[in-house]
C-alpha cells in the first residue's frame, strides 16, 4: 500500500488564455447581481496584455494543489494530440503531478478557453472537446478521489466511476460539480451525491442545484445539499466567506482570509479553497481547520493571474495561517 495514491483528481484539463481588457463596461440589472460585460460592436478594441496558462481546470488545479502541499497526486484527464497537450504535460510535470493516468487522443484538440478579464472579474469563453471517457486502471484505489468538471457527454463516465468506487470502499470522494454536472441534475447524479464525503460549490450554484430562489440562507442551502447525500458540505459566498455543515450536523461560518489587498484576478479561488480543504483532510487535519487552510490558499490565488501561480507550499500556507493580518476565526453558524 506504500505506492498508493493519496489524491487522484478526475476531470477535464484546459488551456486558459487570459485577455486583460480596459476598454469595456459592466451593466447590471436593477436590484440584481446579474451583470453583463459590454464592448463596442463592430469595432477594434485594444487590450492591455494576454497571458496563456496551461494545464488548468478544476481538477488539474486540484491535483497541483495537492502536490504542492506534499501529497502523492495524479490527474486523470484527456488531451488532444497537439502542442497544447505538450504544454499541459510539461506544466503538470513541473508541479510534480503524476502523468500515469493522462490520456492523449489522436485527432482530438486539447480544450482551450479564452478568459476576458476586466477589473477583478472574468468571463470565460469555453469549448469542451468530446472525449471517450474511461475509468482509469488502478490496482488500488486512491485515498481521495476528487471529481469535478467534465464535458456534456460524461454522464456514463460518472456511472462507471461510481461502480468502480464499490470496489474501493475506503476511497473517500470529494465532489466539486462543474457546469455540465449541475445541468445533469441531482437525479441523474444521485449515486455521486450519495457517495460523496465532502461537497463544494458556491452559493449561486447551490441555488441552481436545489432550484431555490436567490436569497436562501446559508443554513437552508447547507441542509438542502446535505439532504442529497454528501456527508460534509462547504458552500462559498464570495467576499462573505464560506459555510460548512459537518457530518455530525454542526454548522460553521468561515470568514474570508483577512488579506487587506484587493483581489488582482479571481480565477481558481474556489478551486483552491475546495482542493486545499481536501488535501488538508488527506493530511489528517480536522475539517474545521481544513476549511481555514482552503480559505488561506484561496486568498493567495486571488493575487496572481490564473488558478495555480498563487498556490502555496505547506510551509508558506501554515505560516500565513499562524500569522493572519487580523482575526481569522471559524464560528458556529447562528
Amino acid at each position: 500500500m506504500e505506492n498508493r495514491l493519496q489524491f487522484l483528481a478526475v476531470g477535464d484539463i484546459v488551456i486558459d488564455a487570459f485577455i486583460r481588457l480596459h476598454d469595456a463596461q459592466v451593466h447590471c440589472k436593477i436590484n440584481s447581481e446579474e451583470c453583463e460585460i459590454c464592448m463596442r460592436w463592430g469595432d477594434k478594441i485594444p487590450y492591455e496584455f494576454a497571458e496563456v496558462v496551461p494545464a488548468v481546470g478544476n481538477s488539474a488545479n486540484a491535483a497541483v494543489t495537492a502536490a504542492r502541499l506534499g501529497l502523492k497526486s495524479a490527474l486523470r484527464a484527456y488531451v488532444g494530440d497537439d502542442m497544447y497537450a505538450t504544454q499541459c504535460y510539461a506544466a503538470l510535470e513541473i508541479n510534480k503531478v503524476a502523468l500515469d493516468y493522462m490520456e492523449k487522443v489522436p485527432g482530438k484538440q486539447t480544450n482551450y478557453h479564452y478568459v476576458l478579464w476586466f477589473e477583478a472579474q472574468r468571463t470565460i469563453l469555453v469549448k469542451h472537446e468530446s472525449f471517450d471517457y474511461q475509468v482509469p486502471n488502478l490496482e488500488t484505489g486512491p485515498e481521495w478521489l476528487y471529481l469535478s468538471s467534465l464535458g456534456e457527454n460524461s454522464l456514463p463516465y460518472h456511472r462507471a466511476l461510481m461502480e468502480k468506487l464499490k470496489s474501493w470502499p475506503d476511497t473517500k470522494l470529494a465532489f466539486q460539480p462543474g457546469t455540465y454536472q449541475i445541468k445533469f441534475g441531482t437525479e441523474e447524479l444521485k449515486d455521486v451525491y450519495s457517495r460523496t464525503d465532502i461537497f463544494f460549490c458556491n452559493k449561486e450554484e447551490a441555488e441552481r442545484i436545489l432550484g431555490t430562489p436567490s436569497g436562501a440562507t446559508e443554513k437552508d442551502l447547507l441542509l438542502g445539499i446535505h439532504a442529497l447525500g454528501p456527508k460534509n458540505v462547504v458552500i462559498t459566498d464570495d467576499t462573505r466567506g464560506s459555510s460548512l455543515r459537518k457530518e455530525d450536523g454542526t454548522m460553521f461560518h468561515i470568514p474570508r482570509y483577512p488579506d487587506p489587498r484587493p483581489p488582482y484576478e479571481i480565477t481558481g479561488a474556489g478551486d483552491a479553497l475546495a482542493s486545499t480543504t481536501v488535501a488538508a483532510l488527506a493530511l489528517g487535519v480536522p475539517i474545521e481547520e481544513a476549511v481555514r487552510w482552503g480559505a488561506t490558499n484561496a486568498s493567495s490565488v486571488l493575487q496572481q493571474i490564473g488558478a495555480q501561480k498563487g498556490l502555496l507550499s505547506r510551509e508558506q500556507l501554515e505560516k500565513n495561517l499562524n500569522s493572519p493580518p487580523s482575526e481569522f476565526t471559524i464560528k458556529p453558524l447562528g
